[in-house]
């Protein structure tokens, strides 16, 4: 039998704005289960109508907008390189490769990024470092962001429906379902990046 407590929790009207502050802070921090959280919240949603799907997508994907806009902000007004975690290899090496096609493939990189935790910072500090407009950027992560909370909102609410008198097992069920299809994301995405990537002399021009 299901402990009473998550259905309480799914009602607690602090569990949508935690969301969003989880949401945020995993644009800077890759370690925050974010994706989690929102895999979690859409098979709450589906077992016990609690969060709303829609509120739940609606929030996971303002948390994304803005953490992404934050980053952005960071690569415009700081750079790619002041700060010591910015000249760590993994990040440094994701950061090269976003400033090489920043500019000719600005919303192949936005969305993919959007699934892959270091390439997500990379690319929206690339985006602000290599002036990328605001009026071009805005809009491609938001678009992104929503894609990516219905994503994994999806994810939860299908497993469930197939378990709608057992929230807390739907829950349980849900995380390592997500996380699997997480890694096969991040191994698809992180293929056609590499075919999609620009050789070092492609933004030279003629």
């Amino acid at each position: 039998m299901d402990a009473a407590w998550i259905i309480g929790l799914a009602a607690s009207p602090w569990l949508l704005p935690a969301l969003f502050a989880l949401v945020v802070g995993d644009a800077f921090l890759v370690v925050l289960p974010s994706e989690t959280a929102v895999v979690a919240l859409g098979a709450l949603a589906a077992t016990t109508g609690d969060p709303a799907v829609g509120a739940t997508i609606a929030v996971a994907a303002a948390g994304a907008v803005v953490g992404d806009g934050l980053c952005y902000l960071m690569g415009r007004r700081i750079g790619v390189d002041r700060w010591r975690w910015q000249r760590r290899a993994r990040v440094a090496a994701a950061i090269d490769r976003a400033m090489l096609g920043v500019h000719r493939r600005t919303a192949v990189l936005v969305f993919t990024a959007r699934y892959v935790p270091f390439a997500r910072i990379a690319v929206n500090i690339a985006a602000g470092a290599g002036r990328v407009p605001l009026r071009r950027y805005l809009p491609l992560s938001l678009a992104a962001g929503v894609a990516w909370a219905g994503y994994n909102v999806t994810i939860g609410a299908v497993v469930g429906s197939a378990l709608p008198e057992s929230p807390l097992l739907a829950v349980v069920i849900s995380i390592p379902i997500a996380i699997l299809l997480g890694l096969v994301v991040d191994r698809v995405v992180a293929g056609f990046g590499a075919r999609m990537a620009p050789r070092p002399d492609d933004d030279r021009g003629p």
